[in-house]
């Protein structure tokens, strides 16, 4: 079995929302992929998007039903696309994603089976979104899990805190991206 990185909601859209801690987020998970491409690990990238007229979002969908955020969200919108500085390579999976886990609405569980993945390193916007929810669902499917904490960031620091110091934990290891690359070495 093997390792995979997943880079998660890095796109164009969701890392402009940043502002200036865009830059240091994108270092780390440059970091992150270089280390891993280096090393051979799988590299998966993760993005949401919708179809045109969003026909996935229920009116009920409280965190997707506005119109505004479903049209910003298209598939062929340049928002919706990686981040050009982490830009995939050929051969890194794309998954497109529905909902605000990896998971949910993907074929990323086929994909990491297919690729004998059962260890997950996360990176990913938002820390309380994507992060928060692929690490729960990540866990129930029995995936040994390592989260970059400087390689996540939330539009709220001390919810980001609060999750890497104390609720991760139980399910993951939570290290520092520079940790992570160390290990490597050692």
């Amino acid at each position: 079995m093997s390792d995979a990185l997943l880079v998660m909601d890095m796109q164009v859209g969701i890392v402009d929302r940043l502002g200036d801690r865009a830059d240091d987020i994108l270092a780390n998970v440059g970091a992150a992929l270089s280390a891993a491409r280096e090393h051979g690990l799988a590299v998966v990238f993760v993005r949401v998007a919708f179809r045109d007229g969003a026909p996935e979002i229920s009116s009920n969908n409280k965190a997707f039903s506005s119109s505004a955020l479903s049209q910003s969200l298209g598939e062929t919108n340049p928002a919706t696309q990686i981040h050009p500085a982490l830009a995939p390579r050929d051969g890194e999976v794309l998954v497109t994603k529905r909902r605000v886990s990896a998971f949910a609405g993907s074929d990323l569980d086929v994909v990491l089976r297919s690729l004998g993945v059962d260890s997950l390193i996360l990176t990913g916007l938002a820390t309380s979104g994507v992060v928060l929810s692929t690490t729960r669902q990540a866990a129930d499917l029995d995936f040994r899990l390592t989260i970059l904490r400087d390689a996540c960031a939330d539009a709220d620091d001390e919810v980001h805190r609060v999750l890497t110091e104390k609720v991760f934990p139980r399910q993951a290891t939570v290290v520092t991206t520079a940790e992570w690359v160390a290990a490597f070495h050692s």
